[in-house]
């Protein structure tokens, strides 16, 4: 990343910087490669995705590569994709040779490694010296969660080296002035990422103010927006704008799909203990101590406006600001907004690294490396890295075996159910399904219907209009599908239990279960006929004695 002003002499790398990102690189690699080596081992050398949000950004990416424009079924535009750019960059994908999901897996882990670049990056401008600069760095790079990100096939990545350029480019023009070109990057993560507009909002409001201290210390502080602020606000809105244009005159909101499909409204402004609570423990399990360190690196932030060392409250304000602004949407069918693993925080985890670190900057400086009482010398800096990466590296190696078992959750599902469909299916059959990802990229001749609502929003109107009645939401469901009258529907029936029971209209014609199932919506995944079925689903001859794999689980037989 260029850099667009000058870095003060203090915050230039020091001697060993180079050797340090060398090895954090290295790091990096050996820590992606092992998440990858334990899921290809246990899925027999088959690369997969840790959720089927991965692959409706394929199946997307695909439709886009083949000219069909931001569509899920092709010829049918949907602002689906909460995260446009990535989708664009995935596109590419299918220009290139061999497989999708490989140069999907590396384009991940590319981002992953600059993030942490840039999360170095970002602990310099605030002012960390050399040794905590690479502690912030190596301490976000192992972090379970953001290796489970760089294999996701998700955004999370790309999203979370962009904002964390934009905050890099925003501290060096905030402290030297000039154009706040910071804002092209911002309004990129913006199309990564909806909620970079909440970053886009705090950056200019961090830029519009000014502080300064009197002879007696205290702050008083200025506005000092201008001409320079109203450049950057309107290049973030160009950037931005015509996603939201396309958003609106396709489904009448400048929203994506996905934001009705998984939330319901406003609530409390106040975030309640039990969200606090469920938010706490995604930071905590694997960061417990820069948790409890961040407040303090957020008030050596406020501390230092209006000094030599002000460098504003962007970080603190995106660090806290996100949590509280999820806090006042209420989610589809309660809960926390918070996505699959609370996937929606993981961009913030560079970010509590570095304020953490910062809110242990004092603590490193004052205690010295040994603490000595008499002829006993205790190693205090080394205690404290102990604290800080025992429990980083405990989620980090039991994350591996998550990841693995999320992959192998939805390759034995979606993916699964999917090449079994796939020579059964009739031609012409449309179905309507729970997850929209896997089943549509491996059977892309098929017409699919998004129960879920992102591909299909009418879904969720029609439920909105069931509960103004007082009826349960799952009638506006039966009633989309009574319009559209599909040939079979794939659902997880614990969902929908009037659907996949004796008695219904709907009859269940085969089922999966899914073992140690982490990631999915339901423990078994079902195709079922519909009252409107054209044809039914074709014979396919076993290769083998005995039965077809996958067919030990088929109802109505004998």
């Amino acid at each position: 990343m260029p850099e667009t002003v000058p870095r003060d002499p203090a915050q230039r790398p020091p001697a060993g910087a180079g050797r340090a990102a060398r090895l954090l690189l290295a790091a990096g690699l050996a820590l992606a490669a092992g998440y990858a080596a334990v899921a290809l081992y246990l899925r027999g050398g088959e690369p997969g995705f840790p959720l089927d949000d991965s692959w409706i950004h394929l199946q997307f990416a695909r439709n886009l590569a083949a000219g069909s424009g931001l569509s899920y079924n092709a010829g049918e535009l949907v602002p689906g994709s909460t995260a446009p750019l990535w989708t664009a960059l995935l596109s590419l994908v299918f220009l290139l040779p061999g497989s999708p999901v490989t140069w999907t897996w590396l384009l991940g882990v590319a981002a992953y490694l600059a993030t942490i670049h840039a999360t170095r990056e970002l602990a310099r401008e605030l002012g960390l010296g050399g040794a905590l600069v690479d502690l912030a760095a190596a301490l976000a790079l192992a972090t379970s969660w953001l290796v489970w990100s760089a294999l996701s096939g998700l955004e999370i990545p790309l999203f979370a080296l962009l904002s964390l350029w934009g905050m890099v480019l925003h501290l060096r023009e905030r402290r030297h002035g000039g154009a706040p070109r910071s804002m092209a990057l911002l309004g990129l993560a913006a199309l990564a990422r909806p909620e970079g507009l909440l970053l886009v909002a705090l950056a200019l409001a961090d830029r519009s103010l000014a502080f300064s201290r009197d002879a007696e210390g205290a702050l008083a502080v200025r506005f000092a927006g201008g001409g320079a602020l109203l450049r950057g606000a309107l290049l973030a809105a160009l950037l931005v704008l015509p996603m939201v244009l396309f958003n609106y005159a396709v489904s009448g909101s400048p929203l994506p799909t996905t934001f009705a499909a998984k939330a319901s409204g406003a609530r409390h402004w106040l975030p309640s203990t039990g969200y606090l609570y469920s938010v706490l423990s995604i930071f905590f399990r694997p960061q417990p101590i820069l948790v409890l360190t961040a407040g303090a690196g957020a008030l050596a932030l406020v501390e230092r406006l209006g000094t030599g060392r002000d460098r504003g409250l962007l970080p603190a304000l995106w660090l806290f600001g996100l949590p509280l602004a999820f806090a006042a949407i209420a989610p589809q069918g309660g809960g926390v907004l918070a996505g699959n693993f609370g996937r929606y925080y993981f961009p913030l985890f560079p970010v509590l690294a570095v304020v953490g670190v910062l809110g242990l900057e004092r603590a490193f400086r004052a205690l010295g490396p040994w603490l000595r009482a008499g002829a006993l010398a205790l190693p205090v800096r080394a205690v404290l890295l102990a604290l800080l990466f025992v429990p980083t590296a405990t989620s980090l190696v039991e994350g591996a075996g998550r990841y693995a078992q999320s992959v192998t959750n939805v390759e034995e599902s979606d993916v699964r159910m999917a090449r079994w469909l796939a020579p059964r299916l009739p031609e012409g059959a449309v179905l309507a399904v729970n997850d929209i990802g896997a089943l549509k990229f491996f059977l892309p001749e098929h017409r699919i219907l998004d129960l879920a609502g992102i591909a299909h929003p009418e879904v969720g109107r029609r439920m909105d209009e069931a509960r103004r009645r007082g009826l349960d939401p799952r009638r506006g469901i039966l009633e989309f599908l009574e319009q559209t009258r599909p040939d079979f529907l794939v659902i997880f029936p614990s969902w929908f239990p009037g659907l996949a029971t004796a008695g219904s209209p709907f009859e269940r014609l085969h089922t999966l279960e899914i073992a140690d199932n982490i990631t999915m919506g339901g423990n078994e995944i079902a195709v079922l006929s519909t009252p409107w079925t054209r044809a039914p689903l074709r014979q396919v001859e076993p290769e083998g004695p005995g039965p077809a794999a996958g067919e030990e689980n088929d109802a109505g037989t004998g």
